[in-house]
């Protein structure tokens, strides 16, 4: 190093100003807290800004009908409202400009989303999508909508029903080409009992991150298969729609879900505050989805939660439709495509695949029966990265497109769906990956077996749900009206914690997106080697190891907790006769 002249060397006067008790602070130093405490400040006002984006856009998405996120023009095809027994859905042609809609060279797809407490469009609110992949490869798209109130006394047998009709619509519109099922999420069973009622209507289904094994799942990292042992079983559900004057909010759902990785919640905001100029639009995009909460009936929540949540009954076989039907998974003749990932702790491959050794003991069940069952998994990506993310709709989703043909041409049997990348100097295809099938036992797919405390749970939800039937819900019922259910509806957490950062929930609030602006137009977004920078993630990522840590003791607790309420064996568990 250089040795420095006197004129060049600070004095303790340069150093600390006019006030020589204040401790000394090297000019950079002095430069870095600056350019932090002002990149702190407008990061603040932009993060609360964006906040109340967010709640104005729930708003007036809400005033507007909840209509679908889709990223794409569509028309209407059928409405199931009009029909005999009316419910709530509706039956959609995606458009494109670029795509011929008359094309009859590949078949339909139908894309189904999940009524799991939000609204329709997570298949394609975007062009990196399963609507999207599905315009792109040449096939004719539709997509299966509701709407945000479920009609009055509509059944899980009624939207069955209107959903054949959908089948049988798309497959008059394209004769000779049945359509391909494609169920997200809880609309994956949808899916399933369709193709079970459509033998011979329909084409290839693909299964994502569809639970269709409800008591599976790894102690510790899937407690909401417990939910059910604390709350009692189906009353607490049918309680809520009594209050609701008949209908179950789906906020109730999404808190649930939410509820389960509570650090994942505080990372989201994290991520939004610390990287505010180019996560704000990725954000509002997506909780434009996840903040509409739809309703369901009465009826269909506790024939839900009372046939698959508690009483997985549609694995054994055992789920009565309607007085005459009872789902049976062996009666699907079309090939059925599973996707499913380790890091989706909401339906974990546990729950995707472990119906398979239920219904098909064995694999010479399985040819026996001329099914042919294609399987994938991801290693890591998360539930809602299944159906939103963009690497995932451009690879797996486009491999399953491109390989159906493939599929369709197997023999009998169980398959894994690998993807490998192709070397850049492989021109045989325009995909960049390869796509093999491999042979696979039904008995090598080992899940833990569910324990036998989970039927004990399934008994005491019908006890208990009689005797809330028999003397409470009249009681309930006849204290519920319209008004008290929409006061409960807008008082949900769910919806507060978003709509109370709306200027028309918080008139204080009216100067901010003036301030924003100014911000934005002068903003010079701070480096990311700053010193107080790098603190401030420091702490944020210490919250959420701290988070991270609570969640995981509370679920180890709920385990135990859930071994001493029902982890007593009882004779039907070992076997013996009363």
């Amino acid at each position: 190093m250089h040795a420095a002249t006197n004129s060049q060397l600070a004095t303790p006067k340069d150093l600390l100003g006019d006030d020589p008790t204040r401790p000394a602070r090297s000019p950079e130093g002095g430069d870095a807290l600056q350019a932090y405490a002002r990149d702190l400040l407008e990061r603040s006002i932009l993060f609360w800004d964006t906040l109340r984006q967010r709640a104005d856009n729930l708003i007036e998405h809400e005033r507007q009908g909840s209509p679908p996120l889709l990223d794409f023009r569509f028309e209407t095809i059928v409405d199931a409202r009009q029909f005999e027994r009316p419910v709530n859905y509706v039956l959609l042609r995606i458009l494109d400009e670029n795509v011929d809609t008359g094309s009859e060279a590949k078949p339909p797809v139908v894309v189904l989303d999940p009524r799991a407490g939000h609204g329709p469009g997570i298949g394609g609110f975007k062009q990196d999508s399963e609507v999207g992949i599905a315009l792109a490869e040449g096939h004719p798209v539709y997509f299966v909508s509701f709407f945000p109130q479920p009609c009055r006394g509509q059944t899980l047998a009624d939207v069955l029903h209107a959903l054949r009709r959908f089948v049988e619509a798309v497959s008059t519109r394209h004769p000779g080409q049945p359509p391909i099922l494609y169920g997200n999420c809880q609309a994956g069973w949808a899916v399933t009992l369709l193709s079970a009622d459509c033998s011979g209507l329909v084409g290839p289904a693909v299964l994502n991150g569809s639970p269709l094994s409800y008591w599976s799942g790894e102690a510790g990292v899937n407690p909401i298969r417990l939910a059910a042992g604390f709350n009692g079983g189906a009353w607490l559900a049918h309680l809520v729609a009594d209050l609701s004057d008949g209908r179950f909010d789906g906020a109730w759902l999404a808190q649930n879900f939410e509820s389960l990785k509570p650090e994942a919640q505080w990372e989201k905001y994290v991520q939004l505050f610390t990287h505010i100029d180019r996560e704000s639009e990725r954000f509002l995009e997506f909780e434009r989805w996840w903040g509409s909460f739809f309703f369901l009936s009465k009826e269909e929540i506790l024939a839900i939660v009372e046939n698959l949540f508690i009483g997985n009954q549609l694995e054994g076989g055992r789920f009565r439709i309607c007085e005459h039907c009872v789902a049976d998974l062996r009666r699907i003749r079309n090939p059925l495509i599973v996707f499913a990932s380790y890091g989706d702790n909401i339906t974990p491959p546990h729950q995707a695949l472990g119906w398979i050794p239920i219904v098909y003991p064995t694999t010479g069940d399985l040819i026996e029966a001329g099914q042919r069952i294609v399987y994938l998994t991801n290693p890591h990506v998360g539930h809602l990265g299944i159906f939103v993310s963009g690497k995932v709709a451009q690879r797996e989703h486009r491999a399953i497109l491109a390989s159906l043909p493939d599929i369709e041409g197997l023999a009998p049997g169980l398959y894994e769906m690998k993807i490998e990348d192709r070397a850049p100097s492989d021109s045989l295809s325009n995909l960049p990956f390869a796509v093999r099938f491999e042979s696979r036992k039904v008995e090598d797919l080992k899940f833990p077996r569910p324990d036998p405390a989970f039927a004990r749970i399934a008994d005491f939800s019908a006890m208990t749900e009689s005797i809330y039937s028999a003397f409470f819900s009249p009681l309930v019922r006849a204290s519920s009206n319209p008004f008290l259910a929409e006061t409960a509806k807008w008082l949900h957490p769910m919806r507060m914690s978003r709509y109370v950062f709306s200027a028309s929930f918080s008139p204080w609030l009216y100067g901010l997106p003036s301030l924003a602006k100014a911000i934005r137009d002068d903003r010079s977004p701070l480096s990311d080697d700053n010193p107080y920078l790098k603190s401030e993630r420091t702490l944020f990522d210490l919250v959420t190891t701290l988070i991270q840590t609570a969640r995981s003791n509370r679920d180890a607790s709920l385990e135990r907790m859930f071994q001493v309420l029902y982890g007593i064996p009882t004779s039907r568990d070992t076997g013996s006769s009363p």
